[in-house]
């Protein structure tokens, strides 16, 4: 099972970085109905950190940016599960399918998370040198500018006709 396929079935929602219990069955090989019914036999497994039940309009929006269909009419709105929520999942579920998935779903979250915080340090640093050489920035802008318009200045001074009195070159 590639990585990049389980990253892209990890949505944020409430801030958590969530998967889908319908994207859960597949990896599974499982139905969905059987996937929650297991989850609701285990309820107290799963606090709201680590499982939640999406309301209509985060599923509607969900729905929107994947364009996915209507799933045949959703009567239940989807859980999602956090990184928690699956490592728990495997215990509920205790098959060596559900411990190989979730294996790999472990290990996309915490790709997921690495490249988050190296992005976020990588950030930090460019906010930090562009306020440091920000000023210095400006002063080669500035010396820059006004070599260019010097020159432009000269340019135009030379081609100008020149006007006054002339004296006479007799005298």
């Amino acid at each position: 099972m590639h990585r990049h396929l389980i990253q892209s079935l990890i949505h944020e929602i409430r801030g958590y970085k969530v998967m889908l219990d319908s994207d859960l069955a597949v990896l599974y090989k499982t139905e969905t109905k059987r996937l929650k019914e297991a989850v609701r036999r285990n309820i107290s497994r799963f606090p709201p950190d680590f499982m939640f039940e999406l309301n209509e309009s985060e599923f509607g929006t969900l729905r929107t940016q994947n364009a996915t269909s209507n799933r045949g009419g959703t009567r239940y709105m989807p859980f999602a599960f956090t990184e928690q929520g699956v490592a728990m999942l495997a215990s509920v579920l205790n098959s060596p399918k559900a411990i190989e998935v979730n294996i790999q779903i472990v290990r996309a979250f915490v790709f997921l998370r690495q490249y988050s915080i190296a992005n976020e340090e990588l950030a930090g640093k460019l906010r930090e040198l562009e306020s440091r050489y920000n000023k210095q920035f400006n002063d080669i802008y500035e010396a820059l500018n006004y070599l260019l318009t010097k020159d432009q200045q000269l340019e135009t001074q030379s081609q100008r006709r020149r006007i006054g009195f002339i004296s006479d070159p007799g005298k």
